[in-house]
């Protein structure tokens, strides 16, 4: 072989889309947790309060069992491990549809960070405050923002650094300690870490579809921060931390489906009408027979995209599109269908159904919308419009 001779290329691995025991035992420890002190009562009564989310729940999440570091490095105070393992706690939380900030501070948050210098005294700061729990962050971007779509900056840092600007729809703003801000300066964009109570920040509640992740306007009036990257640095972490919390939400509506799929199975074998169980009618049989596969196939794609993402290969960007194309309508199905076999009680809100369908409809449009991400993958891989 000449010098000039390219070499072969090495083979790209192939994805692991089973769970490893570590994730295992995860799932078995974030299960027992949710299921004492997140079942469908308590989540429910928690929507009537002005409470963002249940601090003493959030604090053995993220502290006691340590989800709140997955994706920090060891050094840096957090658990170091990868996307796959965050991945299984979106799943519990999907399941129970819990009112917690992980995805927007322990997975979107944490991810910006990771693409700052962490040798930089105040990114490293932040990250271990995340990764303990005892820290809130927030990105501040709308929740609809997609992979390879965040806008520009609406938030302008002036030559003396304050902050003037509005940032709308963004989720878990309520909950937030700290504000993770994209604003376009003299010099580019730049991320700034901002106090969620500082003077000159504002939040403003909106109404949100699904209670359970609540979302709000943020205006910024001359607030002040803290640099923590510029330039194209900047952008590329924000980037990033939009595709990695698009992949592993795909985690999260899996979990929405299966507890949909789950309770209507569970529900239509208990409920009779002329004398039999619904679910043996055939027309049902094959309703929940189709959903079953559409879940196993949500399972496959979400699983890919969390490995993608946990192996940084050159493909998760592709995995990631796949996964949100296809399991935020399954997601939605799953709902539907779930409200609408349980008959009158599924329209109730004492039962939770109600709950799933809102997290999956609000879901699919966060993160970008699955028509969005089918055209993003058709630009990854070369194909043209007809």
């Amino acid at each position: 072989m000449t010098a000039s001779t390219p070499g072969p290329t090495a083979p790209t691995p192939d994805p692991d889309l089973l769970y490893s025991e570590d994730e295992d035992a995860l799932r078995a420890a974030v299960r027992a947790l949710l299921t004492a002190r997140s079942d469908a009562p308590t989540v429910i009564a928690g929507l009537e309060t002005d409470a963002p989310y249940d601090s003493a729940l959030w604090r053995a999440l993220a502290t006691d069992i340590g989800a709140a570091g997955l994706l920090v490095p060891e050094k840096l105070g957090g658990q170091g491990a990868s996307a796959r393992e965050a991945a299984v706690v979106l799943e519990e939380l999907g399941r129970f549809v819990t009112p917690v900030p992980y995805l927007t501070s322990g997975v979107l948050a944490v991810t910006a960070l990771l693409g700052c210098d962490t040798a930089q005294e105040d990114v490293a700061t932040l990250l271990g405050a995340l990764a303990e729990g005892r820290t809130v962050g927030v990105l501040a971007l709308p929740l609809p923002t997609a992979p390879g779509a965040v806008p520009e900056a609406t938030v302008r840092a002036e030559a003396d650094g304050a902050l003037t600007g509005r940032v709308t729809s963004v989720a878990d703003a309520a909950a937030a300690d700290v504000l993770l801000v994209l604003a376009q300066g003299p010099d580019g964009p730049a991320l700034h870490a901002v106090e969620a109570g500082a003077e000159g920040v504002r939040t403003e509640p909106v109404t949100s579809l699904d209670l359970t992740r609540r979302l709000g306007h943020l205006a910024f009036e001359g607030a002040r921060g803290r640099l923590l990257a510029t330039g194209d640095r900047a952008r590329a972490a924000v980037e990033h931390a939009v595709l990695t919390g698009a992949g592993l939400l795909a985690s999260e509506q899996l979990g929405v489906a299966e507890w949909c799929l789950n309770e209507t199975v569970r529900y239509t074998a208990e409920r009779t009408q002329f004398g039999r169980p619904v679910g043996s009618f055939q027309a049902l049989k094959h309703r929940m027979a189709a959903l079953w596969l559409e879940v196993a196939s949500a399972r496959a794609a979400a699983r890919n995209a969390a490995d993608a993402l946990a192996g940084d290969g050159p493909d998760a960007a592709v995995a990631v599109a796949v996964a949100q194309a296809y399991c935020a309508p399954v997601a939605v199905r799953a709902a539907e269908e779930c409200v609408q076999l349980h008959g009158g009680i599924g329209m109730t809100w004492e039962h939770p159904a109600h709950l799933f369908l809102k997290r999956a409809k609000s879901d699919e449009v966060a993160l970008g919308t699955p028509g969005r991400h089918r055209d993003g993958l058709a630009e990854l891989v070369g194909l043209s419009a007809p």
